[in-house]
């Protein structure tokens, strides 16, 4: 197969992966709610897309450099509204003890 269409495949499925992340965004920014989120997984695939980042870079490879941005702008858009819905739930939350 030729080097262009193995271009369009690479940038496919840059497209998919690195909006994938974006129905999650939109459900948090929609419900206020980071409940069922783990940090630890956010935190797992940052790594991976910024250690993907650079490897895109040290190939020189558009595709990655820019697939891997837009997806490590998502996972810290995400992890930052995990920190403030997290703290404002937190906020609300009633003292220990009952009601006065």
């Amino acid at each position: 197969m030729s080097p262009v269409y193995w271009e369009m495949v690479g940038a496919l499925a840059a497209l998919l992966t690195m909006f994938g992340f974006v129905p999650q965004i939109l459900k948090i920014m929609r419900t206020r709610s980071v409940e069922d989120m783990s940090l630890p997984m956010m935190y797992q695939f940052s790594l991976g897309v910024f250690l993907w980042l650079l490897y895109g870079i040290y190939l020189h490879n558009r595709i990655l450099i820019v697939a891997n941005l837009v997806s490590l702008a998502c996972f810290v858009a995400g992890i930052a509204l995990y920190f403030r819905y997290r703290s404002q739930k937190a906020g609300q939350q009633e003292p220990a003890g009952g009601a006065s």
